[in-house]
């Protein structure tokens, strides 16, 4: 890891830094002191459900509005998947200050809707048409004994605060893992175009996508790539050309593009494969790609990953970036601590502002850890950080903790474990960068207490704080995961991807 050396802008924060060389490499520890605001609370009262908890968000702005979207009371897995309802939170004045609420008509638990339960917000803009979209997961089988999964639907709003019923996409029943995205570059020729997302769990295994044209009030049928590639968690993103690139777990770290505005897709390739530490306390982590794009088309994947450490002992972020979606670059390292450190770092959630490109774009990747890897069910302690760059993420600032720790027994038990996410989220708006994240205190006797949660003010630019590098980071030689990879159509993990349909197919790096 090299250290750029620099000054120091508080940025209207206060730090505590430390810094300690060993084997001339600088270990370091950031601590932000910046206050936390509450989005939302649980306030639903169905019986199957653990309340007062919020989990898995999403977040995306455009002009002066920021709209987060995330699960709303979290039904056990002794009793099965998803959610009560899904919540929004809403800001109009760029983050000053917030409104929330539940989506209505989407299951019997707020105002109308149907459906048992309900999983996997997704939020977007269309600005060609002046639509919110949140796309979501409403769920038709609610536990494992079923042969059903879920729809994927989208609740559209014109302001963010108010919205209308859930439009049906697909309602096959097979879905998981829904991602929604639009064309907002008034020069792509596919300008108003949105595609979201979701992969057949219960069915082909296919990865999906589908097109509306006229602001999420009409979908196309779900259409897979060429070859008809199978996994889970794609996050679709769109270059300013009108491509759209589909990176996704589909055996590793995969893709797929699109140059005819979603009218067909094109062959899948591998990105990377995933070298994955077992993150300790047994809490949920499927380990998905978190995607962002600049102002150019440039794409940036990030995962976490254990490739860079001795014996896999814990996991970094890595990254790996494309202009074109076609080609490449090697995995890099986010040096957020030394590869010495005790930490395990996952979960991440990757933003990049849109009014920047290339070598002078900013990033901020928010992500979940623990501060020493070897640690159990009762003894982690769970945390929060993040990282910025200025420069395209050729340098990082030192990782720096935002909130945490959490006890595992705070949080709610999924099929998969303890839960706080399948994936979090990072936007700019006005060139300040806001995560969205669950965080948790100590349960009220059995009622437990964790919701979403972002910065009072935006999350600090880097100004001339020491910067680093982890171009001279190499993986270790022969580097393999800890325990033995299997990846899934569905994110309970219950329909495993046949390593004869893993792709396999060589990139250009």
């Amino acid at each position: 890891m090299k250290m750029k050396f620099c000054g120091f802008d508080t940025n209207h924060r206060t730090f505590l830094f430390a810094a300690t060389t060993l084997l001339g490499v600088m270990a370091f520890a950031l601590q932000s002191t910046a206050q936390l605001t509450r989005l939302s609370v649980d306030n639903l009262t169905n019986s199957d459900s653990d309340h007062k908890t919020e989990v898995e968000p999403d977040i995306f702005a455009w002009g002066n509005t920021i709209v987060g979207t995330f699960h709303v009371a979290r039904r056990p897995g002794s009793i099965g998947w998803g959610s009560g309802d899904i919540g929004f939170a809403t800001s109009l004045n760029g983050g000053a200050s917030w409104v929330h609420g539940d989506l209505p008509g989407l299951t019997v638990n707020y105002e109308g809707g149907t459906y048992g339960a309900v999983a996997d917000p997704s939020v977007a803009y269309d600005a060609k048409h002046g639509e919110w979209l949140i796309s979501t997961l409403p769920l038709v089988g609610l536990n494992s004994s079923s042969r059903y999964i879920g729809d994927v639907a989208v609740s559209r709003s014109t302001d963010g605060l108010h919205w209308g019923s859930p439009i049906n996409i697909d309602k096959t029943h097979l879905d998981d893992k829904n991602w929604t995205t639009c064309d907002n570059t008034p020069s792509s020729p596919y300008y108003g175009n949105c595609y979201t997302e979701w992969d057949q769990a219960y069915g082909t295994g296919d990865v999906l996508l589908s097109v509306s044209s006229d602001g999420g009030q009409t979908w196309g049928p779900g259409l897979p790539s060429s070859d008809h590639a199978g996994g889970l968690g794609g996050e679709p993103v769109v270059q300013p050309n009108g491509t759209v690139i589909v990176p996704f777990q589909g055996g590793g770290i995969d893709v797929f593009t699109s140059t005819s505005g979603g009218a067909s897709w094109g062959k899948s390739q591998v990105i990377a494969n995933i070298d994955s530490h077992l993150d300790a306390g047994g809490i949920r982590n499927p380990d998905l790609p978190s995607v962002g794009i600049d102002g150019a088309g440039n794409v940036y994947v990030v995962w976490s990953d254990c490739r860079f450490r001795t014996n896999c002992a814990s996991n970094d972020i890595v990254m790996s970036t494309s202009a074109d979606g076609k080609t490449w670059s090697a995995v890099t390292r986010i040096p957020i601590d030394p590869t010495t450190s005790t930490v395990d770092h996952f979960l991440p959630g990757i933003g990049v502002d849109p009014t920047t490109s290339g070598s002078t774009a900013d990033l901020t990747i928010v992500y979940y850890f623990y501060p020493v890897s070897n640690c159990s069910s009762a003894t982690c302690d769970l945390e929060v950080g993040f990282v910025t760059s200025t420069d395209g993420g050729a340098t990082w600032t030192a990782g720096t903790k935002i909130a945490g720790p959490m006890k595992l027994a705070w949080l709610p038990v999924s099929d998969d474990g303890p839960m706080v996410a399948d994936y979090i989220g990072v936007t700019y708006i006005n060139g300040n960068a806001f995560g969205i994240f669950a965080d948790a205190n100590a349960p009220d006797g059995s009622t437990l207490a964790e919701a979403m949660f972002t910065t009072k003010q935006p999350l600090p630019a880097p100004g001339s704080a020491l910067r680093y590098s982890g171009a001279a980071d190499k993986p270790v030689a022969g580097a393999k995961s800890d325990h033995e990879m299997h990846f899934y159509y569905d994110d309970e993990g219950t329909r495993e991807i046949p390593q004869s349909r893993w792709i396999t197919n060589s990139i250009s790096h």
